[in-house]
């Protein structure tokens, strides 16, 4: 029985660590729609300012949805 717990709750991970990469990505999008300049060409020219923005999307929507999903579980 135990193996079951632990193999229900190895998928709840993955599928919560998915889920949490696909917002990421929909947040980033949205930022990048939202600004007047483009997020990639940015980032490339290592402009640190809009690296720490993004990393603040990252981490906001990355604690965000794994409270979500950590409560979920529950």
């Amino acid at each position: 029985m135990q193996l079951a717990a632990m193999i229900v709750n190895f998928i709840y991970a993955i599928i919560g660590g998915l889920l949490t990469l696909f917002f990421m990505y929909i947040g980033y999008r949205i930022f990048d729609k939202l600004t007047a300049f483009n997020t990639s060409e940015e980032l490339a020219k290592d402009n640190r300012a809009v690296g720490m923005v993004v990393l603040g999307i990252f981490v906001g929507v990355g604690i965000a949805i794994g409270l979500v999903i950590g409560l979920g579980l529950n």
